[in-house]
């Protein structure tokens, strides 16, 4: 089985450097890599070509149209029997595409997707954030986990579809704004399997501060609204949680204020809100301190979770008013 591996860049030259490095050390030999620069201003040719000696690999410049679209152009230049993509932010182990030959021979699949994990080089911002996105006691439970609520739906950070499947289907349709969860929801429909491998791990950096998280989950929650717009079917209950999580917290801020000012503590609802809060924030804690065995990640793990949860949920709200409230009204 030959691979070809599918990177879209969009300036972000070190960290094609350090995913490249990383595919060296693979064990199974039997792919090549395709690097597609889409319409970067730092371009990372030099970089890339720097590794011709020990990687079957080819770069790629084109205008820039977004990650979906820089996609389906290297899914037109690529020879291998399956595609796999992954996010430029990855580390790959060097086990991870003989997992995927194993897995494949027994379990056939036209599709997969894989978990991601956090790489011990990662700084604890990085560590708390593939914690928040992880955790089932947050939506990240549903990315990545055999335990998912519904159809599981390969995601583009780390994810392999057959020739057969690109032949048939085709590419992406959207280029951004949840086109990976469309893609998958269309090659299901279209009666090919698809399914989750559990040892196809990746360490995904995703972002390197609370910011920029910020703006990427707030990003992920208008996508969802865009995936309803198209799929309205696959709008579940678990995608309102954060939005609800928004909803509370404003609530909640707002009986503590007329307490203090009415000098009446709030009241009982105060009293319960403020206590499931609580437990909500130590049950994170706790998790998070289980999970990575390090009390700063775990401190961090909790702001992360609640930075995830609010840049979500508010990015749901204000797509789900204008395309859906709005639209209807």
């Amino acid at each position: 089985m030959f691979f070809s591996i599918i990177i879209p860049l969009y300036n972000r030259p070190q960290e094609i450097d350090e995913l490249l490095e990383s595919l060296t050390h693979q064990r199974y030999a039997k792919f090549e890599v395709l690097v597609i620069e889409d319409g970067s201003s730092r371009d990372a040719r030099a970089i890339v070509e720097g590794y011709r000696d020990r990687l079957d690999v080819h770069y790629y410049f084109k205008p820039n149209e977004g990650q979906g679209f820089t996609r389906n152009f290297g899914f037109a230049h690529a020879k291998g029997d399956y595609f796999v993509i992954f996010d430029s932010d990855c580390l790959i182990p060097p086990d991870y595409l003989a997992n995927v030959v194993e897995f494949l021979r027994k379990t056939p699949l036209d599709a997969y997707g894989g978990p991601d994990a956090a790489h011990e080089s990662f700084t604890p911002i990085q560590k708390a954030i593939s914690y928040s996105m992880t955790s089932p006691f947050t939506t990240g439970g549903i990315r990545g986990n055999k335990k998912h609520l519904g159809t599981f739906h390969p995601r583009s950070f780390n994810m392999g579809v057959s020739r057969k499947v690109w032949e048939q289907v085709g590419g992406f349709k959207l280029t951004r704004l949840g086109e990976d969860i469309e893609y998958s929801i269309r090659i299901q429909a279209s009666g090919f399997k698809t399914g989750l491998i559990p040892e196809a791990v990746v360490y995904h950096k995703r972002r390197t501060d609370f910011r920029q998280f910020y703006k990427q989950l707030h990003f992920f929650g208008r996508a969802r609204i865009n995936i309803y717009k198209h799929f309205p079917h696959e709008l579940k209950l678990v995608h309102f949680f954060p939005a609800a999580f928004v909803c509370f917290l404003l609530v909640l801020v707002g009986l503590n204020v007329w307490g203090m000012m009415a000098s009446t503590g709030g009241g009982l609802l105060t009293v319960v809100g403020n206590s499931l809060l609580g437990v909500y924030t130590l049950l994170l804690f706790f998790h998070s301190w289980i999970k990575t065995r390090d009390l700063r990640v775990a401190l961090l793990g909790v702001v992360a979770s609640f930075v995830q949860l609010v840049a979500y949920g508010l990015g749901f709200i204000q797509d789900f008013y204008k395309r859906v409230i709005r639209i209807r009204g």
